[in-house]
């Protein structure tokens, strides 16, 4: 079939089912998402939307056929066919009597189109069998919706159709699918008769009295043809003598006559020579299917008519109707139009090499003579084909029309090539547009995986970023323990593999709690909450973030001891000033005491222990987490400073801490512990197994934990958004407050987490985070 009825059926999903429902059925189907109107594309296809479509609507389908027969004849409407579809006949019979010449015409366009076969007989009382022959079996479900909305759109009538019969044709050469339908009209009054008299009773014979009633009394005149249009709707019916008096209606009246009486002449005035040559294509055969008699130009391309008397079918193969070459075959389908194809092998030697010609016309049958008149024209697409022939114009006759439609079709065809191009072409940008699209996307998470989203947007404008002070916020830090030592005795890759092992499992973490991954710098990872979308739970937030991390080092192998690593966990709660730093290569940095005193954490801690300032402390210390007192310490540079240690979430599992799916009965105090006890001597092989084991559970999709902030800062957000759109709109920079609330739904409250709490200053005496060790720097 050709991409116009694969897209229409797409045209019908989505507008009355919606895009999403065509793309479940679309790759359900395993079929593409666009259709080319000139494209022809297997049967296979149209088959298996309309068999998904039926499962996936859950609607049989002689319903979904159905509807789409009315649909499609809506659709043919819209694509620029509904003048010529109004004009095929001025009843439903003749409606569909020169269908197959419709089809006929359009195969000059499409000329691979295999379109189905339609015949039309009257019965007495009215009724009409519609025979439709089709190779694509399964189908016929859509005639009586494509015939059912144009009997109503052209001709104002309702219809019903069942099937009487359903069978292999065989009277046909071709095996078609031969259904036959009974088609019966349904009393209905003109249309806006109808909405005035919109009643209907059960019976419909009653309502047509009962409307012919209402109408006589108002207006008898137009009662009168009212009743006699509607009785020749369907298909003329055979009038009496006075009917058709009565038919007859003066000019001055307005009206055109509506009986007519042909008058023929006693002879024919026209000699043998003269019909032979003002209408070079025709044939007369009698039963025997001998030749009687044939146009000159018919003589010229098949010179075996010219002895008279063969017989017509050793020239001559009926292409359509596909039916046998017999006169009663002929006769049955008499309304229909006959292509006729030239014999190869009965052709001189010399034009074997040659296509073979069609003639494409109509049968009329002479019941005084007993013969068979065809009256033809060479079926002919383009001058191409003309010149194969070894044909001219000048062959066929000047009142015939197929000289113009070959020059008309000339140009179409032309037309339609330019048109299935720029098909061509649409769809192609069309698909680098959505790979343009995909590759955005991949770039933009790249990007915002290096920098905040809304600092990322700003610097893709153009515009410059202001830096944003947040008042508080909770900030990580964390080393591997000996790395020095592991750096000295390993070979370089085997770091890069142990590092970047234990880093994803980090990078999943802060999926996990919505932390803000600030940067790592050789073995140091750096993390803050609150930054740069504030909110009141940062300090829980790294907690759980560091007791992950804590578990999940237990999975990275030590590459030297073969045991896991261990690593050092430091946090800190303060105040910072965050910014974008430098133009190439941008990040996203921390300024502020507040990070000074997370890295003497971190380097004044003890190995597989998170260790915490009194600030970080005070945060949490009303929030279910299990911590000890450490004492006082000296601190390089700061002193000495009260720190404690963090063991365990009270209230988590380990598995809500890593983000696993699953209850664990096991708590975070239990898996932390077993880093924190002593371990059992265990082999290089069974640490394996166990990492393997770890690994394949964390590979698993992340599950952010819940956190829930206080109230007061999600009506700071509003507040505090709205005022970022205004300055946006007006063209002000932010002040810190919004800066730092551009990408939040919560932010943290102005009041620290300690009432008593004083605000620590900034300083910048110390660097902002401690240098790399310089063997890893060597190393690299």
């Amino acid at each position: 079939m050709y991409g116009f009825i694969n897209t229409c059926l797409k045209s019908l999903v989505v507008e009355k089912y919606g895009e999403e429902v065509w793309e479940k059925l679309r790759l359900q189907a395993g079929v593409q998402d666009t259709f080319l109107t000139f494209e022809v594309y297997k049967d296979e296809i149209t088959m298996q939307l309309v068999d998904k479509a039926c499962k996936v609507l859950g609607v049989p389908a002689d319903m979904v056929l159905r509807e789409f027969g009315e649909y499609f004849f809506e659709f043919c409407k819209r694509s620029g066919y509904d003048h010529m579809l109004r004009t095929l006949g001025g009843n439903l019979y003749e409606f569909i009597e020169n269908l197959d010449a419709l089809h006929s015409y359009l195969s000059l366009s499409y000329q691979e189109m295999n379109a189905p076969s339609f015949r039309v007989e009257k019965n007495e009382d009215g009724s009409m069998h519609l025979h439709y022959y089709s190779d694509r079996r399964g189908l016929y479900h859509i005639v009586p919706g494509i015939i059912g909305a144009a009997a109503l759109d052209f001709f104002n009538i309702e219809i019903s159709m069942e099937i009487v019969n359903q069978a292999e044709e065989e009277e046909r050469t071709g095996k078609k699918e031969h259904i036959v339908f009974l088609v019966t009209q349904n009393p209905v009054l003109p249309y806006k008769e109808r909405k005035k008299y919109s009643s209907s009773p059960p019976d419909l014979a009653d309502s047509e009295k009962q409307s012919e009633t209402q109408l006589n009394n108002e207006d008898p005149e137009k009662a009168k043809y009212t009743i006699r249009d509607r009785e020749n709707l369907v298909c003329p019916v055979k009038k009496s003598h006075w009917k058709t008096i009565r038919g007859i209606i003066t000019l001055g009246r307005g009206k055109l006559l509506r009986g007519f009486d042909p008058v023929y002449p006693k002879s024919l005035w026209i000699d043998t020579k003269t019909f032979c040559n003002g209408l070079p294509f025709h044939m007369v055969f009698d039963k025997e299917l001998r030749v009687k008699q044939a146009g000159v130009s018919i003589q010229k391309i098949v010179p075996g008519l010219q002895t008279m008397g063969i017989c017509l079918d050793q020239y001559f193969s009926i292409v359509h109707p596909e039916v046998p070459f017999t006169i009663s075959s002929i006769q049955k389908f008499i309304n229909s139009q006959f292509v006729f194809q030239t014999r190869r092998e009965m052709m001189p030697e010399s034009w074997k090499q040659r296509p073979m010609l069609e003639l494409r016309g109509q049968m009329i049958w002479m019941e005084s003579l007993q013969c068979m008149l065809y009256l033809c024209s060479p079926l002919l697409r383009t001058l191409h084909e003309l010149e194969e022939r070894q044909m001219h114009i000048a062959d066929i006759a000047p009142h015939d029309v197929t000289r113009d439609l070959i020059l008309l079709n000339q140009q179409r065809l032309a037309e339609m090539e330019l048109s299935n191009q720029l098909e061509r072409k649409k769809e192609e940008l069309r698909i680098l547009s959505k790979h343009l699209e995909e590759e955005k996307k991949k770039t933009e998470a790249l990007l915002y995986a290096m920098l905040p989203q809304h600092v990322a947007n700003q610097l893709k404008e153009g515009k410059r970023v202001e830096a944003g002070e947040f008042k508080e916020c909770t900030i990580l830090f964390s080393d591997v323990v000996t790395f020095t030592n592991i750096c000295a005795q390993c070979e370089p890759i085997q770091i890069v593999l142990m590092l970047n092992t234990m880093y994803l499992q980090f990078d999943r973490l802060t999926t996990v709690h919505d932390v803000y991954k600030v940067e790592t710098i050789g073995d140091a990872y750096m993390v803050v909450g609150g930054v740069p979308v504030p909110v009141s739970t940062h300090a829980e937030r790294v907690a759980n973030f560091a007791l992950g991390m804590v578990i999940a080092a237990k999975g990275v192998e030590n590459p030297v001891s073969g045991n896991p690593i261990q690593i050092r966990v430091g946090i800190h709660t303060g105040p910072v000033l965050a910014g974008v730093v430098g133009e190439k290569m941008p990040r996203y940095c921390l300024f502020g005491d507040t990070v000074n005193i997370a890295s003497r954490m971190e380097s004044h801690g003890v190995p597989s222990k998170i260790h915490l300032s009194s600030s970080t402390y005070q945060c949490l210390k009303y929030k279910n987490f299990e911590m000890t007192e450490r004492g006082e310490i000296e601190v390089k540079g700061k002193g000495k400073m009260h720190t404690y240690f963090l063991v365990r979430n009270k209230a988590a599992t380990e598995n809500e801490i890593m983000g696993r799916p699953g209850k664990d009965t096991d708590s975070g105090h239990e898996s932390v512990q077993s880093f924190q006890e002593g371990r059992t001597e265990t082999t290089p092989s069974s640490h394996q197994t166990v990492n393997q084991t770890q690994q394949e559970r964390d590979q698993t999709t992340a599950i952010a934990m819940k956190y829930i902030d206080s109230p007061t800062d999600a009506q700071n957000s509003l507040k505090r958004r709205n005022r970022a759109k205004n300055a946006d709109l007006t063209g002000k920079t932010y002040d810190s407050k919004s800066y730092g609330s551009l990408h939040g739904n919560q932010h943290s409250d102005d009041a620290p987490c300690h009432p008593n709490r004083e605000r620590a200053k900034p300083a910048t005496e110390e660097p902002q985070i401690r240098n790399v060790r310089s063997n890893f720097c060597n190393l690299l």
